[in-house]
């Protein structure tokens, strides 16, 4: 049986760019719709909380969506590593925070992977931009082959080089 995959998009989509992530969802779960593939599972949410380790603790595989401000590249897609979040509050949790509870409360390590998709506005009540469209394409056009072989083979290959080509 393949494993069960969450693919959890996160951000405000009435902030023009911060809504990359959902909208990343969105698109992948028409398109795994129509391909049937029935082992992925989307989520989506404004942002990350500490009761998102339970949903992460039922899958195989995570993969968070975000839109970021910190590249140049129209996307980025690296492992994550569990790390406690020292914040005020369990509102708003990085992936690293959310997998570091669920690996605290539920004993479950599932690997997970950030697929972060470049943005270049955030005002609110704005439409996305043509930029951030362009590269959720790019997004999407490298994530839907790892996601539809049923093994994901050579993901961890493809979260180094491939997916973060050296800037000249």
């Amino acid at each position: 049986m393949p494993p069960s995959v969450l693919i959890f998009g996160y951000g405000n989509p009435g902030r023009q760019d911060d809504g990359l992530g959902i909208a990343c969802v969105e698109a992948l779960e028409q398109w795994a719709e129509a391909e049937h593939i029935p082992q992925l599972v989307f989520d989506t949410n404004y942002q990350l909380n500490a009761e998102d380790a339970l949903t992460v603790s039922g899958h195989d595989l995570v993969i968070f969506a975000d839109a970021t401000r910190d590249s140049r590249d129209p996307f980025s897609f690296r492992r994550l590593v569990p790390q406690p979040g020292l914040s005020f509050s369990t509102h708003a949790l990085s992936p690293e925070a959310v997998l570091a509870l669920c690996a605290e409360l539920y004993d479950q390590h599932p690997p997970a992977y950030l697929l972060a998709i470049q943005g270049r506005a955030w005002e609110p009540n704005g439409a996305m931009t043509p930029a951030a469209q362009s590269n959720l394409a790019a997004a999407l056009a490298f994530i839907k082959p790892i996601l539809r072989d049923p093994d994901h083979r050579g993901l961890d290959a493809k979260s180094s080089a491939e997916a973060n080509p050296p800037l000249s």
